[in-house]
């Protein structure tokens, strides 16, 4: 699966400053990898109007950095996934912003099956927990990976219920593979590892920042063909998710609860804003008939 195609050149590139996805895209089609960007010069760099942060990077590189992120992938079971590898996940290649790099810990294979995401609310109920565990168990028993971040509440039920089902699950992170977050879920994040994935977009050693919750999101919604919610205040992080996978042409589920339960209400207006209510696995199912033929 280790494929080393210039890897320390995307490498490199992972770490300039404020270097995001769509402008790294262009200089790539310009460019034609990240090899030649670097080696085009400062001559070609002014003349695309680089700013000079950026063209002090690439003509400095980080490369001790580079090195030890080498190091990691290295190590049994890790690999790097660049937007050009024949094992980037297609349906999130077709995303607006693509994560140029994806650090994957475990099975690289398991990112281009069927996937739906379970979201919810960190502050689960034990009711949602349990339905949580459960849907996840079933719906990963009938050919789905469950796809989620990694956080307490609902998220980490899903992926315990994926372990307890088919063991096909995939925790996207916030922050590098070399230390898990939260630092409660080190079992979790090994169990994984064995029969699922943990993928990341950030090189290893960075540390979790705000802005990369909402980065991590649009990643879990990416790699899915759906994402099912349960249990999300109406001011739920876990919505952000939501919200991106609309923008992608994605499906979106919910389970209601009672009218009373405020961790139910972001799942009552999705409901209400169309979303697909959901109480049995069939509802799920109904809505992915285009996908009939992966699911058992």
């Amino acid at each position: 699966m280790k494929q080393n195609l210039g890897e320390e050149y995307w490498l490199a590139l992972a770490r300039a400053p404020n270097l995001g996805p769509i402008n790294l895209r262009h200089l790539l089609n310009h460019f034609g990898s990240p090899r030649g960007l670097f080696e085009a010069g400062h001559r070609e760099w002014r003349t695309l109007h680089l700013r000079t942060d950026l063209r002090r990077y690439l003509q400095k590189p980080n490369w001790l950095a580079v090195e030890k992120d080498m190091c990691w992938l290295a190590q049994p079971g890790n690999h790097l996934l660049t937007l050009e590898h024949p094992n980037y996940p297609p349906l999130l290649r077709e995303i607006y912003q693509p994560p140029p790099l994806l650090f994957v810990q475990g099975n690289c294979a398991i990112l281009t099956t069927l996937q739906l995401a379970i979201v919810g609310t960190r502050r689960a109920s034990r009711e949602g927990i349990q339905t949580a565990q459960t849907f996840a168990q079933q719906l990963s028993l009938h050919g789905l990976t469950i796809t989620s971040g990694m956080a307490y509440g609902i998220e980490g039920a899903s992926l315990w219920g994926a372990l307890l089902g088919s063991g096909k699950t995939i925790a996207v992170a916030a922050r590098g593979l070399d230390r898990t977050y939260p630092s409660g879920h080190q079992t979790l994040a090994y169990q994984i590892a064995q029969t699922g994935a943990l993928v990341s977009e950030f090189p290893p050693g960075t540390p979790v920042k705000r802005a990369h919750f909402l980065r991590r999101s649009r990643i879990v919604s990416g790699l899915t063909v759906g994402t099912l919610v349960i249990e999300a205040p109406t001011r739920s992080s876990a919505l952000y998710t939501v919200r991106f996978a609309a923008e992608q042409g994605r499906e979106v589920f919910a389970i209601p609860s009672s009218i009373h339960n405020p961790l139910a209400k972001g799942c009552h207006q999705l409901i209400k804003e169309g979303a697909k209510l959901v109480e049995t696995l069939d509802d799920i199912f109904e809505e992915l008939q285009i996908y009939r033929s992966f699911i058992h």
